[in-house]
Formats: C-alpha cells, structure tokens, sequence
C-alpha cells in the first residue's frame, strides 16, 4: 500500500481526518467508509482492517497534528490546567478548580487508554470493515438524537408553566440559581458561560454540579449574549474575550461534578474503539446524561480528547517512520498539514456553535442518514 499512496488519497485522508475527528460523528467510521464507497485503488490501499494495516498506522498518525491544532486553539486553557496539575504536585494538594480539572482529566484518560492498548487490534481487525461500520455510524446518530431527546424531556419536566424561559433562570435540584458572573482569582468576576444577566457574584464553591439550561433566549432576544460591564469597566462582548470567560466558568463547574462522575463520563471513550462511534460524541451524550449541560460536556470532550488523540498518534510514529512508511513521507506531510488546518477550524466552529446552544441533532440526523445509506449501497453493489 505504501507504494501506492497518492497524494490525493493523503490529502482526502487527512482534511477528513481532521474535521470529523471532533465533529461528533466518527473520523475512524469515515476513514473506513470514504474508501470503500469510492471502490477501486482506494478500497486497495486505504484498508483499515488489514492485520499490519499502513493506512491505519497514516491515519492515526494524523492524530499528531489534530492534537496540535486542539492545544493550540485551547492553549490558554491548557496553561492554567498543566499549571493547576504542576501546583497541585507542588504543594501535595488538590484545593483549586484548576488543580481538581486536572486531575479529572488525567483520571479519566485512563480507561480508555487501558482499553486502547488491549483491545484495538481486536476490535479493529474484527469491526472495521465497511458494513458494520456503516451500521455503527447509524448508531451513533440513534445515540446523539436519543442524548437530545433525553435533555429535551429533562428541561420540559423543570419548565415552570406560563413563564417565559430566561437564561440561567431554570431551578436545578440540588443547586442555587446563579444569575451574575463567577470571580476568577486575581482577575475580578467573570460572565459565566454567555448566560450572563446582572452583576452578583458567586464563590467557587457554590457553583452547582449541574448548570441551569435555559434552553434558548426569551423571544426578540439576539442570537449572542449582550454585552456585558465586569468589574474593571471593561465590556465583554461576543467574541473572543466571552469565550475565554465561558471556558474559565465551564472549568469552574466542571471541576465541582466529583472525580467518580469525571472518570465515568471519560470511561465512554471506550465505545469509540467501534469504528462508526465518535469519541466526542460519546463523552457529549454521557455527559449530557449526568446532568451537565450540552456546552460544558462538548468541552469536556475536547479537553479529553487532545491527551488521548496526541497519545494514539505518537504511538503509531514509529511505524510512520519504518517500514510502513516507506515511500509515503511526503503524503504524511500534506495530510498532517490539512489535518491540522480541518482540526482548528473545526473545533473553532463547534465552540462557538454550542455556546449558543444549539443541539447535537444535524450530526445525529447526518450520522443516521449516511450510517443507513452507506450499509444499503454497500450491501446492494
């Protein structure tokens, strides 16, 4: 196969690989499928399933690079979670948000990087042929749309009749309203996940384990959050500054679900070793299932994501760079390159997507539709 890598296979590969890795609807389901649909020399030489497959060891060394463009888009994030980890290991406590989330996320990855390691070869050689696949990525459409339903049920069952719904107004069981800003240590209060409405703020330790989901802004009222005046005077407005806000409360709340519940919801990456099932999409719906809200679970999946995808890809360089990757160092380069470019836009555009709380539907209805119409193609050929 190796010798027979076009760069048009490279670079197909690679932008697919980028953009569906974090979509919630399963890079692997795609680099399964887009060969075999396309038939010929493709089916030939991008066979996943093959026992010492060189365009699994391509695929997922593209990992690298998707990983890259997650840091980076994140890396502000990532400072204060590596700086929380390395304090917490310093003063031999875990006492801050930052220091709690850290660890979560460590805790977490390891399930699937246990599973990872005994069972991908099984599952892959077993799975990862194109019919079951296509059934797979059916399923997880069924799973995305079942995850939306269930969230739609639960916020009808809290809905107070005859009021209009505001946001971060809807009473969560076991937590207070919040309706304000909460304080970044040193940095004065922070508008909490776009929902913000008022000045008051809250101290850490009241943010509740589940956040309110109004499910959408009182008629009349824009697309965006309005701007909003924080202690210094200074407008956040929607765009770059209101999402690093969001993302300092979502850590915030993220770090108050409790390390079980952490490694739990991490645990359902597992499910994502089945080629069709997207490892976003897994963590997004289970946690969903939890009782966090839809915006904090997606980022909890994108935090995850970027120590598990950047593992699986620096595990497969020694192939990339041996004999399985004999003849094809070019065609890595150009499908690293435009796996990274898909990465960043598409993680830059599924965060600003879901912080106007928009559902998971068009991916689960995408995935249900190609899962079903890829299996009838390729049983009817």
């Amino acid at each position: 196969m190796t010798a027979h890598m076009t760069y048009a296979e490279a670079m197909v590969v690679g932008l697919v690989q980028g953009v569906t890795e974090l979509f919630p609807v399963s890079s692997l389901g795609h680099n399964v499928l887009i060969p075999a649909l396309i038939g010929g020399s493709w089916a030939q030489d991008l066979s996943v399933s093959a026992p010492e497959s060189p365009y699994l060891a391509f695929i997922v060394g593209l990992h690298v690079a998707t990983a890259a463009a997650l840091i980076l888009y994140f890396w502000r994030d990532w400072v204060r979670l590596v700086g929380g980890f390395l304090s917490s290991l310093r003063e031999r406590r875990i006492a801050t948000a930052d220091q709690r989330l850290a660890w979560m996320i460590i805790l977490a990855t390891i399930p699937v990087g246990i599973a990872g390691l005994a069972l991908e070869h099984a599952f892959r050689v077993v799975f990862s042929k194109p019919i079951p696949t296509s059934l797979f990525l059916a399923l997880n459409g069924v799973m995305l749309l079942w995850g939306e339903r269930i969230r739609r049920n639960r916020l009808r069952a809290l809905a107070v009749p005859g009021q209009v719904p505001v946001p971060g107004s809807v009473p969560v069981p076991g937590s207070v309203p919040v309706s304000g800003s909460v304080p970044v240590s040193g940095s004065g209060p922070v508008p909490e996940a776009g929902r913000v409405s008022g000045s008051g703020t809250v101290p850490e330790a009241t943010v509740p384990e589940a956040w309110p989901e109004p499910g959408g802004w009182p008629a009349g009222q824009p697309a965006d959050p309005p701007p909003v005046t924080i202690d210094d005077g200074r407008e956040v407005n929607p765009g770059r500054d209101a999402e690093i806000a969001r993302a300092i409360a979502a850590d915030r709340r993220l770090s108050a679900m409790g390390y079980g519940q952490a490694v739990l919801i991490g645990a359902a990456q597992i499910g994502a070793l089945l080629p069709g099932m997207s490892r976003d999409g897994l963590v997004t719906v289970a946690g969903m299932l939890r009782g966090i809200s839809r915006e904090d679970a997606v980022r909890y999946s994108f935090l995850l994501s970027a120590p598990v995808i950047l593992a699986a890809g620096v595990l497969k360089i020694p192939d990339l760079t041996g004999p399985l990757g004999a003849g094809i160092g070019g065609q890595v380069i150009v499908g690293s390159v435009l796996s990274f470019v898909g990465a960043y836009l598409s993680v830059r555009f599924l965060t600003r997507y879901f912080a106007k709380d928009r559902p998971l539907t068009p991916f689960g209805i995408y995935c249900l539709i190609a899962g079903l119409g890829s299996f009838i193609y390729l049983i009817a050929r």
